[in-house]
């Protein structure tokens, strides 16, 4: 409910948001629930299945599946953080979140997020001193050294997490609490600021940007290394089996970084609040819900990591 300060009406000041999502009648409203919800129940049996299949098989028990466990641990988690709070607004009359529940939305999908970011560009390294430095990878890579990348992955999340929500909730929020979006994130309540928003929006393209830069320059720098020790392979198979792996985590690197540029590191972004739906929905919930198929299906490791827990089911 908005409340009147220092008696006038002319400054209103709000408690809480409206997240109007998307446009359309009922039906529309019912298509997407059931598009949203499909893509979800995916997206979790998806992680959770390769959550599970690597903490169960002992043969997945290396650096790489390490990475690829907390890669899904992530995408289970900011999907969560998204996922039911839209579902319930699709039916929702009044589609209401309140202002400690959107900054705690924001936070959270925001840590989860950069760390995931930071992760893929772990998971570049991790792959380049597996296949260039292989006498020297089970001593750098091992498991204290991936607990500590992780660890940093999360650091440098929470970091830029906390600049984002505090530079934005300190913003006044005073000429309409109804958020064009679906959940709550930066371009769209910097539109609803009654203040000057310059050095919030400085602050979202500069750090996403020197993210975005510094994650593809770690995979760039990586696979071009991989790629000469590819070629200088005498083995077809072991090419294939490097080309299968890395071909996997480009894939995910590719659609990852490319969609967070749309949305956040493009002159223009916090305009196109129409477009930015489609794309939001996108990295939180279509790319959540590839990942474990592009690492299942492309991954011979996995693919009999999941027959052996299959046949282990069957013979009990």
């Amino acid at each position: 409910m908005p409340l009147p300060r220092n008696g006038t009406l002319s400054m209103v000041y709000f408690q809480d948001f409206v997240l109007e999502g998307f446009k359309g009648g009922l039906e529309t409203q019912a298509l997407l629930f059931a598009v949203f919800l499909a893509l979800y129940m995916v997206t979790m049996l998806g992680n959770l299945t390769m959550i599970m299949v690597i903490t169960l098989d002992a043969h997945l028990h290396s650096p790489m599946y390490f990475f690829l466990k907390n890669l899904s641990f992530l995408d289970l988690c900011y999907s969560s953080v998204i996922a039911p709070n839209a579902l319930v607004n699709f039916f929702s009359p009044s589609k209401v979140i309140t202002f400690a529940g959107c900054a705690t939305q924001l936070f959270f999908f925001s840590l989860l997020v950069t760390t995931e970011g930071f992760l893929l560009g772990v998971m570049a390294y991790d792959r380049f001193m597996a296949i260039c430095s292989p006498l020297r990878y089970p001593i750098t890579m091992c498991h204290s050294a991936c607990t500590r990348l992780v660890l940093g992955t999360y650091c440098g999340g929470c970091l830029n997490s906390v600049v984002q929500t505090s530079f934005t909730f300190r913003l006044p929020f005073c000429s309409s609490n109804r958020i064009n979006h679906f959940f709550c994130d930066v371009p769209p309540l910097l539109q609803l600021a009654c203040g000057n928003t310059a050095i919030n929006e400085l602050i979202l393209f500069g750090i996403c940007g020197l993210i975005i830069v510094g994650v593809t320059s770690v995979v760039l720098v990586s696979y071009g290394y991989i790629t000469v020790t590819i070629l200088r392979m005498r083995s077809g198979a072991g090419r294939r089996k490097v080309f299968s792996t890395c071909g996997s985590h480009m894939a995910a690197v590719t659609l990852f970084v490319g969609t967070v540029f749309v949305m956040y590191a493009q002159p223009g972004a916090i305009e196109s609040m129409e477009q930015g739906k489609v794309v939001s929905v996108f990295y939180t919930l279509v790319i959540p819900m590839l990942n474990p198929l592009i690492y299942s299906l492309r991954n011979k490791d996995v693919k009999e990591a999941l027959w052996r827990l299959h046949q282990k089911h069957t013979a009990m």
